[in-house]
């Protein structure tokens, strides 16, 4: 396997750290090392939020990335900032609930979720990170889905443990909707 370095950005509240940490611990479940990075601003809910996770079969030499394999982005801030740095042909999935521009990578593959309807659609809107997260393992394959599931599930126990069903729906209508729009997403090819 080849080291993945993926980025996940959003704002404070939106569950991209969460989802990071449940890739990280996917990944670490299927004996992949891992890193888990997590950056935030004071403002906490509502400020900038991001992480990186890079999954490898070797060990990792540094957690700082400045070359993502791949991006999650749920807002256009962190699109604007974030998508010039994903490597060529790697892989960015975009929530097309808050972004309505394009990331203008032609080198990219690019893939559009509606990440808010899709969850709201599987029971739960506040688990739209969670179809992004599934989109995204869709996309590029580099754990199994049903390792995810069981993250998922270990994360939320006690009382936490009825949003189980709802945050797995999501991670499924997400693996759906990665999969639907991996097969028409490619490279563009710039026009000549």
């Amino acid at each position: 396997m080849e080291a993945t370095n993926v980025l996940m950005a959003g704002f404070g509240g939106q569950g991209m750290l969460l989802a990071g940490k449940i890739l990280a611990h996917a990944a670490m479940a299927e004996g992949k090392e891992v890193s888990w990075l997590p950056s935030y601003g004071p403002e906490m809910r509502g400020g900038t939020a991001n992480v990186t996770v890079c999954i490898a079969d070797r060990p990792i030499a540094s957690p700082l990335i400045t070359t993502p394999t791949s991006l999650l982005v749920m807002n256009l801030p962190s699109l604007e900032k974030f998508a010039p740095t994903v490597g060529a042909g790697g892989l960015i999935v975009v929530n097309s609930s808050l972004v309505h521009r394009d990331p203008k990578r032609e080198d990219c593959r690019v893939i559009k979720v509606d990440a808010r309807n899709v969850a709201s659609l599987a029971g739960t809107e506040r688990a739209a990170n969670f179809v992004m997260l599934g989109a995204y393992v869709a996309a590029s394959g580099v754990v199994a889905p049903e390792t995810v599931e069981g993250e998922i599930a270990a994360e939320f126990t006690g009382p936490k443990a009825r949003h189980v069903p709802a945050n797995v729906a999501a991670f499924r209508a997400g693996l759906d909707a990665g999969r639907v729009d991996a097969e028409n997403a490619a490279p563009q090819e710039q026009d000549a």
